[in-house]
């Protein structure tokens, strides 16, 4: 017959049970007023002058914008390319044959032809 009291691991695993949820809670309280700070300075700074953006500037930026999703999905693709290929496996030393031949061309070192 078992023993039904717990054994240290499931004692110590409820122990911190309350501890890892209070950790979660100021984490996710802290993210969460981070953003808000973010989108407080991003929304005061977008709004606090009154000059408009030339239309070479929102070209400049749509450019921007392109060439970046370009380059990302370009590398990815070759990412993922290269993991199906078999280009990440790790290196292998692969030894040559020590049976003596001629493989290297040194075997008629010498000779007068």
């Amino acid at each position: 017959m078992k023993d039904l009291a717990p054994g240290p691991q499931a004692t110590r695993a409820t122990s911190l049970a309350p501890r890892s949820r209070i950790g979660t809670w100021i984490v996710l309280t802290l993210l969460l007023l981070l953003l808000i700070g973010a989108a407080a300075i991003g929304y005061f700074g977008w709004t606090s002058t009154d000059n408009d953006v030339p239309l070479s500037g929102y070209i400049a930026m749509a450019l921007g914008v392109v060439f970046s999703l370009a380059i990302g999905i370009g590398l990815m693709g070759l990412l993922f390319y290269s993991s199906r290929a078999g280009y990440d496996e790790p290196a292998r030393l692969i030894e040559e044959p020590e049976d003596g031949g001629d493989d290297a061309g040194n075997g008629d070192r010498g000779k007068v032809s």
